[in-house]
């Protein structure tokens, strides 16, 4: 599906969120993927063929280290 050089992560990839943004619609909460994946803002996502992989955000903010 992509014609990017170099090519996107795929689907199956486990860096798929890093393939680039060919539909962008953040007032709707979506993005589509250049690798045909749609990703939402609570960052779950759906595969082009039709699993879902759940949200994988912290829930614990508390829990986050940030770079001094």
């Amino acid at each position: 599906m992509c014609q990017h050089q170099p090519s996107c992560p795929t689907a199956e990839s486990a860096d798929r969120e890093s393939a680039r943004r060919v539909a962008h619609h953040p007032e709707q909460g979506w993005s589509l993927l250049c690798n045909g994946v749609l990703l939402f803002e609570d960052t779950g996502e759906l595969l082009p063929d039709g699993r879902v992989i759940a949200p994988h955000r912290p829930l614990d903010t508390g829990q986050v280290t940030t770079a001094a």
